[in-house]
This record gives structure tokens, C-alpha cells and sequence, in this order.
């Protein structure tokens, strides 16, 4: 194994990965909610639509998570980037105002850590790698830029349950406003992953609308805190009798939230993170 090949990615691709931080849990195809009245667009689609329930429901969710200052998860995420389906599990703090957030990735490659702060840093994430990588110390990369994307779906500038439950729903707006034939909606109100009780959503689609369309979408809303935990996207496929391809999962669990996440989490300078 070469020195800068760790568990069959080479070692640049994943500093390149830290660099970019991943999607985060999100699907940001859409406006942040600033830029968009989400509740208005509801009101805006056709009422005896099937999906009006679900964004409703989803909505409340998404209410439940704009309403924390705050919150510690673990965050697994799988996405499809390029030809590669790719599977991280993370350390994940967002803080909601100033818009915050560090990541420790837990695997592959432990111990890499990414910190963005709106209006900071000018703008730039604050990464490093470990081993070999350690010894470029920290590099400021741009989110948006190629060397961020590299391995990443969407930039760290769109990471958290608030931006994930937004654009999924921006999404079933869009259909629901449109003339889609053929969507189903199926609710399974005593879901569970694993032992954590939810609600699921699922929207099935019998044909695509246009390119970037999901043949199916689920949303899992936790029973008990009502917060939007799990969002998956499924594309169609590309050929006749095969499965839809799993192409974004995001899954929080071991939530901690309002925890009075200090300056100190979001700074290279704690000393007990690895700049």
C-alpha cells in the first residue's frame, strides 16, 4: 500500500474529502429558507394534492429543527459522487446563528476535521488530514471550489437537518404544484431504524419529471422529538428491471441538542480537536 492509500481511497482524495465535508445531510438544490417561504408554497399548491399531508407533516419537522440553537449527532452519510457510491460516519456540531459547524470524520480515515463559520475565515473551511497528511497542517479551502467537491455531493456551506428537510420539501412542492402523473405518497407511522421509533414518508414517482427526478424519497421523522433524522433519495434506473440506486442517505443519530455549543467548538484553536 502506497503512503498515501488508506482503506483503498488514496490519501489526497481523502484530504480532498474533508476539504469539501460532505452533504452533511442535505439535498440543497433549492433556496435556504431566508429566500423561500416554504410554508407559503404549500399553501400555494394544489390542496387535494396526495402530497399536501406529507409536507405538512414534514413541515412541522422542519419547524422543530429551525427552532434549536444547537445540536451534537452522529451523522452517517451515503452518496453517490460521480460513478462511486461512498459511505462516511462523522462527528457533526451545527450551531444555527452565527450558521456553524465542525466535523470530526469517525471513518474512513479518523481524526480529519473541517470548521466553517459564517462571515469567517473569509469565508474558507479550515481543514486537516492525519498521518502523512498532518504534515500540510491546516489548509483554508474554498467550500465551493473543485478540490472541496472532489469527493463530496453538496459543500459544507449546506450541512444540517434544517437545509436536508428544505429541500426535500422544495422538491414535493414541485410536484405537487406540477401536472406529475403517476406519485405516490405512503405514510408508515410506526417506522423504526433500528430500536429509534419514527415516522416515514415515502414519495414514489412511476416515471421521472426530468433529469434530477427520484423514482423514491423518504423522509423519517423521530416520533419523539418530532426532528427530521433520515432522508434518502433514490434514482431510477438505467436500465429496464433493474433496482432504484441509492444515491443520498443521510442519518442522524445519538442527538444532543441545545447544549449551548460555545466559540471554542467552532475554533481550530480547541485544544482538544487535531489543528
Amino acid at each position: 500500500m502506497a503512503a498515501w492509500q488508506f482503506n483503498g481511497m488514496t490519501g489526497r482524495r481523502q484530504f480532498l474529502a474533508i476539504a469539501g465535508a460532505g452533504a452533511l445531510g442535505l439535498m440543497g438544490r433549492g433556496a435556504r429558507a431566508e429566500e423561500v417561504q416554504i410554508a407559503a408554497l404549500i399553501d400555494q399548491a394544489p390542496q387535494t394534492h396526495a402530497l399536501i399531508p406529507a409536507l405538512r407533516t414534514a413541515m412541522k419537522s422542519l419547524d422543530a429543527a429551525k427552532a434549536l440553537t444547537d445540536y451534537e449527532a452522529t451523522l452517517t452519510k451515503t452518496e453517490q459522487v460521480g460513478r462511486e457510491i461512498l459511505t462516511a460516519k462523522l462527528q457533526l456540531k451545527v450551531r444555527h446563528s452565527p450558521y456553524s459547524v465542525y466535523i470530526k470524520y469517525l471513518e474512513p480515515g479518523a481524526g480529519r476535521e473541517a470548521i466553517y463559520v459564517t462571515g469567517r475565515n473569509q469565508g474558507l473551511v479550515a481543514v486537516h488530514g492525519t498521518g502523512l497528511q498532518a504534515l500540510v497542517g491546516t489548509l483554508n479551502i474554498d467550500p465551493l471550489g473543485s478540490t472541496a467537491m472532489a469527493e463530496n455531493r453538496y459543500p459544507i456551506t449546506k450541512a444540517g437537518m434544517v437545509v436536508m428537510t428544505e429541500s426535500l420539501m422544495e422538491q414535493w412542492i414541485t410536484l405537487a404544484k406540477g401536472e406529475a402523473a403517476g406519485v405516490t405518497v405512503n405514510n408508515y407511522p410506526n417506522a423504526k431504524i433500528g430500536t429509534q421509533a419514527c415516522q416515514t414518508i415515502e414519495v414514489v414517482l412511476a416515471q421521472p419529471i426530468d433529469s434530477s427526478s427520484y423514482q423514491t424519497s423518504r423522509l423519517y421523522v423521530d416520533s419523539a422529538s418530532g426532528l427530521p433524522i433520515r432522508v434518502q433519495q433514490y434514482a431510477f434506473p438505467t436500465r429496464r428491471g433493474q433496482k432504484p440506486v441509492l444515491v443520498e442517505d443521510y442519518l442522524y443519530q445519538n442527538l444532543k441538542t441545545n447544549i449551548g455549543l460555545a466559540e471554542i467548538d467552532f475554533d481550530p484553536a480547541n485544544p482538544k480537536y487535531g489543528y
